[in-house]
C-alpha cells in the first residue's frame, strides 16, 4: 500500500514543495499532507484507506456535497459526447442564460477558467470602463495571484502596493492601494488622496481568507456609496461565498448590488471554472464587441459547464438546502462557541450561513490585524488532533471551515464532540 509519506517523497522531487498549490503542504501545522484518492458525501479518504470528515469540500465548491449522484452522472454522459472543442456550444449559452435570468445583479456573464483568471479580467474590464488605473483592495482579502493583486496585505492602512511574491514588478503593483477592511475611512482617505484615478473598489464581501471575517454593519452599504460618489466601480469577489450564503451569494444575504461580481468552482460543480459578470453596459465593453480584450480556449468547457449547470439549478430549484446550511451552520459553529464559553478558552469564532473560522485568539476578529494575533501554534495542535479522530480541517489558521447539505446533525455533533475533546486536554 502507497503512503502519503512516501508520495510525498516523491512528489518533492518533481514538484515545488511536492505540491500544486503551497495550502496542501501543511508545512504550517508541521505534518505531511494526507494524499486523497476518493471522497464521497461529507466524507474524503485518503490513499492509505483512512476516513475523514471533511471541512475543506475542495475549498468551497462541493456545496451538495462529494460526488454528487446527479452531477457525476450528467459529467459521464457529457464525457461520452467529447471533452474539449475549443468552440462555442449551447450549453454555455443555456448556463448563462440561466444565471442571469436568475442572479437579478447579472445582466451579462462570461466564463473563464479559475477564480484568478475571473479577478484579473474584472479589474481589467473595470479599468478599461472607467480610463483609470487604480484599485483599492484590502488587507487580508486574497483575490488570486495575478500580479496586481499579489500586495503585501499587511502593508498598513492606505498604502501604496508593495509586491508580495518575488518574479512581481514593481510596476505591476503601484497601482494596487491597501485599505483596511470594514474600515471606511481608509478608503476614503484614497479617494481623496488619488482624485480621479481609482478605478474600481474590490472587496471580498465576506472575508474567507484570513479566516472568515464578517462585514461589519454599514461597511458594504459605505462601498456602494463611495464608489456611486467617486464614480468608481465596485467589485465583489465572490469566489468563496457566491452561491453558497444564497442563490444570489453576499450581494443576496446584505442586500447590496455590485457592478461586477466574480465566481469561482462552485459555479462549475467543483470543476476548474470561474466567471465574472454584471451590468450590461460594463460587459459589452468586452471583446469582441468592445476594446477590453480577454480570452481563453477552454472558458465554457462542456465538461466544466455540464457539473455547473446541474449544481446551480439544483441550488436554484430547492433552496430549502440553504435553510438546511443555515441550520447546520448554526449548529456546528453556534456549537463551538459555546464550547469555548463553557472551557473559558482564548479562541474567537466568526461565521456566517455556512462558512466559519475558530481564531485561537481572544480578542475580536474584524481584519487583517486582528486576524494575525492568532496563535498559529496553538491551531496547529488543535488541527493535528482533528486530524489523528478523523476530522479534515484546512491546514491554515487562516482558512475557512465548509459545510456542505451532506453535513447531518449525527456528523456536526461528532464533530463538536471532538472539539469538546480537545478543549478538555
Amino acid at each position: 500500500m502507497t503512503t502519503s509519506t512516501e508520495l510525498m517523497e516523491r512528489a518533492v522531487q518533481v514538484i515545488p514543495g511536492g505540491v500544486n498549490s503551497p495550502v496542501r503542504a501543511y508545512r504550517s501545522v508541521g505534518l505531511t499532507p494526507r494524499f486523497i484518492e476518493r471522497a464521497d458525501g461529507p466524507y474524503v479518504w485518503d490513499v492509505e484507506g483512512n476516513r475523514y470528515l471533511d471541512y475543506i469540500g475542495s475549498w468551497g465548491p462541493m456545496i451538495l456535497g462529494h460526488n454528487n449522484a446527479a452531477v457525476r452522472e450528467a459529467v459521464i454522459k457529457a464525457c461520452e459526447r467529447g471533452m474539449s472543442f475549443g468552440a462555442a456550444t449551447e450549453l454555455e449559452v443555456e448556463i448563462a442564460e440561466f444565471i442571469c435570468a436568475t442572479v437579478p445583479h447579472i445582466e451579462m456573464i462570461r466564463m473563464v477558467n479559475s477564480g484568478t483568471e475571473a479577478v484579473m479580467s474584472a479589474l481589467r474590464l473595470a479599468r478599461g470602463f472607467t480610463g483609470r488605473d487604480k484599485i483599492v483592495k484590502f488587507a487580508g482579502n486574497y483575490h488570486g495571484h495575478s500580479d496586481c493583486m499579489l500586495v503585501a496585505a499587511g502593508s498598513g492602512v492606505m498604502t501604496a502596493g508593495v509586491p508580495d511574491s518575488a518574479g512581481v514588478p514593481a510596476g505591476c503593483a503601484q497601482d494596487t492601494l491597501t485599505a483596511a477592511y470594514n474600515d471606511l475611512d481608509s478608503v476614503r482617505a484614497l479617494f481623496d488622496e488619488n482624485p480621479g484615478q481609482i478605478a474600481a473598489i474590490i472587496v471580498e464581501p465576506v472575508a474567507a481568507n484570513m479566516g472568515v471575517v464578517l462585514p461589519a454593519p454599514g461597511f458594504l452599504e459605505g462601498l456602494r456609496a463611495l464608489c456611486d460618489e467617486q464614480g468608481a466601480l465596485l467589485v465583489f469577489d465572490e469566489v468563496i461565498c457566491g452561491f453558497r450564503l444564497a442563490y444570489g451569494g453576499a450581494a443576496e444575504r446584505f442586500g447590496i448590488t455590485s457592478d461586477l461580481v466574480t465566481y469561482g468552482k462552485i459555479i462549475g460543480g467543483g470543476m476548474p471554472v470561474g466567471a465574472f459578470g454584471g451590468r450590461r453596459d460594463i460587459m459589452e465593453c468586452m471583446a469582441p464587441v468592445g476594446p477590453v480584450y480577454q480570452a481563453g480556449t477552454l472558458s465554457g468547457n462542456p465538461i466544466a459547464m455540464t457539473a455547473g449547470f446541474v449544481q446551480l439549478k439544483e441550488l436554484h430549484g430547492h433552496p430549502e438546502i440553504y435553510d438546511r446550511l443555515d441550520q447546520a451552520g448554526e449548529r456546528l459553529f453556534g456549537g463551538i462557541a459555546h464550547l469555548l464559553e463553557q472551557y473559558e478558552a482564548p479562541c474567537t469564532i466568526n461565521h456566517v450561513g455556512s462558512i466559519g473560522s475558530t481564531f485561537f485568539t481572544p480578542n475580536p476578529v474584524t481584519d487583517y490585524a486582528s486576524a494575525k494575533t492568532s496563535d498559529t501554534e496553538a491551531f496547529a495542535r488543535y488541527f493535528r488532533f482533528m486530524l489523528d479522530h478523523g476530522f479534515a480541517l484546512a491546514p491554515s489558521q487562516f482558512e475557512a471551515m465548509f459545510i456542505s447539505a451532506a453535513h447531518d446533525d449525527a456528523v456536526i455533533d461528532e464533530t463538536l464532540d471532538a472539539i469538546e475533546s480537545f478543549l478538555k486536554m
